[in-house]
């Protein structure tokens, strides 16, 4: 296996060039868990952790390794590395972390999930996890971290084709522009399609709530039981959340999978370029309407409110846009709050370690 077998290309070996560093050894982080990671290049597999310098350095969880990245390697022996650089990221997908978080990752309020990923694969099933609103939202991540989104409407086998057919339909209606795909784990439906959809050297990342079929699809494609899952529920009639750590796959064709936990809350971060690119059509009106900075809520002379009235725009796709907007812009303040209080409590350790230095000069024994 070569490092290009393994998604590397022109643009991160532009990035070693750039940094000085082409003699370096490098290879992709496959697996993330508790306390280290699994990197493998061309030689074999490693199990690796980050310099103590990275560790006191970084500032939020972004600067730690996740599934997808490059890395320089140092001290490689007895299948065991040391992470000593990230390579820049040509692509992320990230979400806004949820609940108290823990380490680096609550500090900056952002979960890396995957990162140098070519198509975000989104995973949802047709039974109750169904959700058009939601697959937006992964749309927009993926988007805004420069990642092409696909959706896999997976479980096809629980409902009759006339409803496969209306669902389908709804969706193409939606999202006009994006490509979907009909998948069944239980009779294989489709999962040829998908197989044949994956290109050799390209990485495809699976998104989807708990239970919704990723790894039951991922085993299709490897044609084996190699990732865990769990049984359907009887009663919800959903799949148990058995994966528990995000990890890297490859296909006998050659294309690169990677498999993540279920996800309960898609929250928007920054996400502005991936909202705008997810409602093009509103992006476009929004050049007609009278304001330049017109919110498209209640202004005179709004395009897009106009199309609202007239039916041109969906409502629910419209009022999707608005909350999505709302907590991209939400948690936009909150990251400046946070960096305010870091800057103060910077400057109050400042002041106190040269109070402490005065006082220990002024000390007599």
């Amino acid at each position: 296996m070569t490092l290009e077998d393994l998604g590397y290309d022109d643009f991160f070996e532009s990035s070693r060039a750039e940094r000085g560093s082409e003699g370096v050894r490098v290879a992709r982080v496959i697996a993330q868990a508790r306390g280290g990671y699994r990197v493998k290049d061309a030689d074999g597999e490693y199990v690796a952790k980050v310099t103590g310098k990275r560790m006191h350095t970084a500032s939020s969880r972004e600067d730690y390794p996740a599934v997808g990245d490059w890395v320089e390697l140092s001290d490689v022996a007895g299948g065991q590395a040391v992470i000593q650089q990230i390579l820049p990221r040509k692509t992320v997908i990230r979400r806004k972390s949820v609940g108290k978080g823990n380490g680096y990752e609550g500090k900056s309020g952002v979960q890396i999930i995957a990162t140098n990923v070519d198509v975000a694969f989104v995973v949802e099933a047709v039974d109750r996890d169904y959700n058009l609103n939601r697959m937006e939202r992964y749309f927009a991540i993926a988007r805004d971290g420069g990642v092409r989104p696909a959706l896999i409407l997976n479980k096809m086998d629980l409902i009759p084709e006339e409803e496969r057919d209306a669902k389908v339909a709804e969706i193409r209606g939606r999202f006009g522009n994006i490509d979907v795909m009909t998948t069944s784990t239980v009779n294989g439906e489709g999962v040829g399609s998908v197989r044949n959809a994956i290109e050799k050297g390209k990485t495809y990342c699976f998104l989807g709530s708990s239970g919704v079929g990723k790894s039951s699809l991922i085993n299709g494609l490897l044609e084996s039981d190699g990732i865990l899952t769990g049984e359907i529920g009887s009663y919800s009639g959903r799949g148990k959340h058995v994966t528990t750590a995000r990890e890297m796959y490859f296909l006998t064709n050659g294309g690169i999978v990677i498999d993540n936990p279920g996800v309960r809350e898609v929250g928007m971060t920054d996400t502005e370029t991936g909202i705008e690119e997810s409602f093009d059509e509103i992006a476009s009106l929004s050049g007609k309407c009278r304001f330049a900075d017109c919110t498209h809520e209640h202004e005179p002379g709004c395009a897009v409110l106009a199309a609202l009235g007239s039916g041109e725009m969906n409502r629910e796709r419209y009022d999707n846009y608005h909350r999505l907007r709302k907590e991209a812009e939400f948690f936009g303040s909150s990251a400046l709050e946070r960096r305010d209080k870091d800057r103060s409590f910077g400057k109050f350790m400042k002041t106190a370690k040269k109070e402490l230095k005065k006082r220990k000069g002024c000390y007599v024994d």
